[in-house]
């Protein structure tokens, strides 16, 4: 390319506590009923004061924590100055040179996107436009607002979008916020500019981006149209610019403010924070297994596929109960292994097994993560797995099995025994269903015999299908290949 992107987030995510930043007013942005979760703090009227929320700042540093920032001792609210419908007090309480969390980073794809700052500041109210009027909802003023904001590191529209999933899913294991892109619970906003070898260019700020997908074409979008204006020896306009999905373009809202525009100053009436050590360390000891940490030990305790692995960790639940599964086939291996050893080869192959099942015939049935109604206990699967591994039912089974299993929660070996789902092991009786199929397919058999291999598979699976499953593929296989010569 002529010109390099040169990219940087602003990402806000309001935080999950209970009340507000500022008061005690209900956190709860879902609250259908506009200006319900209000008071005079939030509301902005005169004569009130704000109490910080400790629960916010407690989530604020961890985050800052498992991005790698630093904590400094020292930090305090400021005054950000501006005018709004949804801003109720004529300033907005932020931070600016003196944020709870510095520095830091994130790695995506060997690239290390530096962090700046993560810093706690309140949410604005909603404002609904109709045709004639505007209309304020201000349930969601006065919310604790984390904003994320990183270095320029960024090179691509498509590593802003993995920087974005990567970051609401370290959220998500922190607990901190749903972070959920839909419900406006995490708002990503771009910066980009286009440079020409080391002279950086114009940048331009890109907001309404409400999802991971326009995150990504907003800014392949933006550099194309960027590019377009330099090419023509135009200068890219130092200014906002909004995503307008239905014609997926950025259009011109108006001109970018500088910092000086606010009128930055500390807050009087809130004290400035003197964070010790010791309680940095005790929010730092909360901090739970991060993705990155899940997906390595993943690869090295069960040598899963990435791919297969990135599913466990995105859906945490999902992993989780993998993980149970595995460790009661450990107890079944054990056990067995009083009348015969298992090779780590065989339990490699045990593991994946259960994680084919999991993350195909299991997912298959589910809607959305493991929730409360998912009836099936890791033992009754483990269980279910180990009766696949030595063949006492086939892959055919194993589906009408673990359907019957989602829907009831009844253990495996009940479901085979009330249902007659087992193994034909009486191989006179697989002998009997094998003349039956060979009397009624004999194109099928002339074809084999004139060298069609697939005439045979075609065969083992009438004797299948007459077996309603429960002969073994590979018995029928044999006793075809004997009947037909």
């Amino acid at each position: 390319m002529k010109y390099l992107p040169t990219i940087g987030l602003e990402i806000h995510i309001e935080l999950k506590t209970r009340s507000k930043m500022f008061c005690s007013s209900l956190n709860d942005p879902s609250e259908r009923h506009p200006n319900i979760n209000v008071c005079p703090v939030c509301m902005g009227h005169p004569g009130t004061l704000p109490v910080i929320n400790e629960e916010a700042i407690k989530k604020t540093i961890k985050t800052g924590l498992a991005l790698n920032c630093k904590i400094p001792e020292d930090s305090k609210f400021d005054r950000k100055n501006y005018f709004y419908p949804d801003l109720p007090k004529g300033y907005q309480i932020s931070q600016y040179d003196k944020p709870l969390c510095k520095g830091g980073f994130l790695n995506i794809g060997g690239n290390k996107i530096s962090i700046t700052r993560v810093h706690l500041e309140e949410d604005t109210g909603r404002l609904i436009h109709e045709k004639d009027y505007s209309l304020v909802d201000f349930n969601r003023a006065g919310i604790p607002l984390m904003e994320l904001v990183t270095e320029p590191d960024i090179k691509s529209a498509k590593e802003a979008r993995k920087f974005s999933q990567r970051l609401q899913l370290i959220l998500r294991y922190l607990k901190v916020s749903d972070a959920d892109m839909e419900k406006g619970q995490m708002r990503v906003e771009a910066n980009i500019s286009l440079k020409k070898g080391k002279k950086l260019g114009t940048k331009v700020e890109i907001k309404n981006l409400n999802s991971f997908r326009v995150v990504e074409r907003a800014l392949d979008y933006e550099i194309e149209r960027q590019g377009k204006v330099l090419a023509s020896g135009k200068k890219v306009l130092h200014e906002t610019r909004g995503w307008n999905d239905r014609d997926e373009v950025t259009l011109s809202q108006r001109e970018k403010e500088q910092d000086h525009d606010y009128r930055y100053f500390p807050e009087p009436d809130l004290p400035p924070l003197s964070l010790s050590k010791d309680y940095i360390n005790k929010i730092k000891a909360e901090i739970p297994e991060l993705p990155q940490s899940r997906r390595e030990r993943f690869a090295r305790e069960y040598k899963l596929d990435e791919k297969s692995i990135e599913v466990f960790v995105v859906n945490k639940s999902l992993g989780e109960y993998f993980e149970k599964v595995i460790s009661e086939l450990k107890n079944w291996v054990k056990a067995v292994e009083l009348k015969t050893k298992i090779s780590q080869a065989e339990e490699k192959k045990l593991i994946k097994l259960a994680s084919n099942y999991i993350l195909t015939d299991l997912q298959g049935l589910l809607v959305g993560a493991l929730g409360k109604d998912f009836l099936i206990t890791p033992e009754d699967f483990a269980e279910f797995i180990a009766l696949i591994y030595e063949g006492k039912i086939s892959s055919k089974i194993a589906k009408q099995v673990l359907s019957e299993m989602f829907k009831t929660g009844a253990d495996p070996s009940h479901i085979i025994k009330e249902k007659n789902l087992s193994l034909i092991t009486n191989e006179s009786e697989i002998e009997k269903i094998v003349k039956e199929v060979i009397v009624k397919n004999q194109k099928a058999v002339e074809d084999f015999k004139k060298g069609k291999e697939n005439a045979l598979q075609f065969l083992v699976g009438q004797v299948m299908a007459r077996s309603k499953g429960r002969a073994n593929p590979e018995s029928v296989r044999q006793i075809l290949l004997k009947d037909l010569k």
